[in-house]
């Protein structure tokens, strides 16, 4: 009886919160609460607990439930170790289907990633390409960049992706005399929120896009990339659609902005 009693004082109180969480705290708010909670906080405390770090988790997921040269199996992986155990950064399942629908309509054979993390959606998107195609994606962190590989391999990609390790906006004015590429067909962008405008801009002024090229971008909405918005969407050298969905494995508002240069 005394338990009842508890939970009959609990419940309309977690009812309560809940309920001026979601309708009376700004989604500004909640948001960066999510994101410190999950990315922050959580992600010390597992790392206190297991001595390895969320990368490392992830690709013992992998190795452990995926089978070797099967992307589809290392995306299922990824996913079901970010939805039940623990959360992490990557598109996610829900974003990731707007990802491949994209990928499937724009056929490209030469593919920029920005921002490789644990290459959760450079498998996605690799392996969706044909054989001739080449997908470079860049990563900054180089802890980053060696779990990433490893997935990569796990995936069998290995002979369609190039992994280079370093900043963006010291690599988008190499990539043509690095790696043979005129023009890329898609990029995706899923690096620091602040490097969407100034390296949408450096990819312009290298010539690496041409009309039809187009931009996929993640984490418009949470955490946010307002000035990036701001000039694709009223910029005469692009036209953008939004897609609306939700931050990673949340119900957060998030979305994904697709935008086509027009030369």
């Amino acid at each position: 009886m005394e338990l009842l009693s508890l939970l009959s004082l609990l419940i309309p109180g977690a009812a309560i919160l809940y309920i001026l969480y979601r309708w009376v705290v700004p989604a500004t708010v909640r948001q960066a609460l999510v994101l410190m909670w999950h990315d922050v906080l959580l992600e010390m405390l597992m790392d206190r607990i297991t001595s390895s770090t969320r990368p490392q988790r992830i690709l013992h997921a992998v190795q452990k439930n995926a089978t070797r040269g099967d992307p589809c199996s290392v995306v299922k992986a990824i996913d079901d170790y970010c939805r039940h155990k623990e959360w992490a950064m990557n598109v996610g399942d829900e974003k990731g289907c707007i990802v491949d629908s994209v990928v499937s309509e724009v056929k490209p054979t030469t593919v920029l990633e920005l921002g490789t993390y644990c290459a959760y959606s450079t498998v996605r998107i690799a392996s969706l390409l044909p054989p001739n195609a080449k997908l470079i994606t860049l990563e900054f962190n180089s802890d980053y960049a060696v779990i990433a590989q490893e997935v990569i391999s796990w995936a069998g990609l290995q002979d369609k992706v190039q992994l280079v390790e370093g900043a963006s906006g010291e690599w988008i004015p190499r990539l043509k005399e690095e790696f043979g590429v005129e023009t890329f067909d898609l990029i995706f962008l899923d690096h620091w929120k602040d490097r969407y405008l100034p390296d949408t801009k450096l990819l312009e002024k290298c010539g690496l896009l041409k009309a039809g090229s187009v931009l996929l971008a993640d984490n418009v909405i949470c955490p946010g990339t307002p000035d990036y918005l701001d000039y694709v969407r009223n910029s005469p050298q692009y036209k953008s659609k939004f897609f609306k969905s939700h931050l990673e494995y949340t119900q957060e508002d998030d979305g994904l902005e697709k935008s086509v240069f027009l030369g």
